[in-house]
């Protein structure tokens, strides 16, 4: 991990015009690399070799007004741009989050939190196309977590004026011609330190979006739901989680996704964990078709460096009923952190 000090960050815009750094800031690189190996059964592999990179800058400083501000800009595979926040944390009100809008914010941030030790039961390199819940995040949006609600229970308010439209630069906009709109999602989480019971997590999310009711594609708003519970006890993990995406849609195209997921791991020691995911995916449309997904993991690290191994099999990958959607996968992948 590369440092960077000394590099001033304030925030004057505005009503802030009168607020400058009373400390000078830092600024964090650190970087990583995954390297897969990937083996499709019954199926033409090509090239089984892949590599992803990732860099990302984080920096932070403190006005003198008792205010404090951190930054992140994430880069991701072949140094492609991939997103950038400011978090500005208010001591009696709370983290306002402004966000270039790619994921992470709003109800986006728990589309699936089942446990696992590597990857989500779709997210081995199959190729699923299953749908979740994202809300919001996929627009510029500002994300509000008060501090002023009970120990154990977190709450994050996230808001987008145009949640289809493009991100745009510094005193910029962009035109939107898409039929989703403005949107706001809703997401809590309650810990042991509120409801008393040691290892239970709840997790619960909300998403609207309006749509344009002149398309006629359109039939209404766009609604999401989801509701996880997680509960770790020894080393087991064990969680199960539903979600409905009701995308206000109309004539023969998807109207809505019905999502149950479940996972387990177990931490055999410190560095060695196993687990098993499973995700179903309902597609309501003018024919229902079911995509399930499953993933067997287990994850090895030692210091900076991870190995993992995954065998996965998916079922009408994409809502396709063709056995030709039927795959499995075995991918080893090795990870290192700098």
């Amino acid at each position: 991990m590369n440092k960077l000090t000394k590099l001033g960050v304030s925030a004057l815009a505005g009503s802030l015009a009168a607020v400058s750094a009373a400390n000078a800031g830092e600024l964090t690189v650190t970087g990583g690399v995954d390297m897969s190996w990937i083996s499709l059964e019954d199926d033409t592999t090509g090239n089984p070799i892949g590599m992803g990179s990732n860099l990302s800058f984080s920096g932070s400083g403190e006005l003198d007004n008792g205010w404090s501000v951190a930054l992140s800009v994430a880069h991701d595979n072949k140094n492609a741009y991939s997103n950038t926040n400011v978090t500005v944390t208010v001591p009696s009100l709370g983290d306002i989050r402004i966000d270039q809008g790619v994921s992470g914010t709003g109800i986006d941030r728990i589309d699936d939190i089942t446990p696992n030790v590597w990857e989500e039961a779709d997210g081995t390199g199959l190729g699923t196309g299953i749908q979740k819940v994202a809300g919001v995040s996929g627009g510029a949006n500002i994300e509000w977590t008060p501090n002023m609600l009970p120990d154990g229970l977190v709450a994050r308010i996230a808001y987008s004026p145009d949640k289809g439209g493009p991100s745009a630069n510094d005193k910029g906009s962009t035109v939107h011609y898409g039929a989703e709109h403005a949107g706001w999602d809703i997401t809590l989480k309650a810990t042991d330190a509120m409801h008393g019971v040691e290892g239970l997590t709840f997790d619960f999310g909300m998403s609207e979006i309006t749509q344009d009711a002149t398309n006629s594609a359109i039939a209404g708003d766009q609604e999401e739901q989801t509701i996880a519970v997680t509960y770790a006890v020894g080393g087991f993990t064990l969680g199960y989680q539903v979600s409905e995406q009701d995308l206000g849609s109309s004539g023969s195209v998807p109207k809505q996704y019905d999502n149950e997921m479940y996972g387990i791991t177990f931490n055999i020691n410190d560095d060695l964990s196993v687990g098993y995911n499973n995700i179903e995916s309902d597609q309501d449309n003018d024919t229902d078709v079911e995509t399930t997904a499953s993933s067997i993991q287990i994850a090895y690290s030692m210091g900076g460096a991870s190995i993992r191994l995954a065998q996965a099999e998916v079922d009408n990958a994409k809502y396709q009923t063709s056995t030709l959607y039927d795959r499995d996968a075995t991918t080893l992948s090795v990870s290192l952190a700098f």
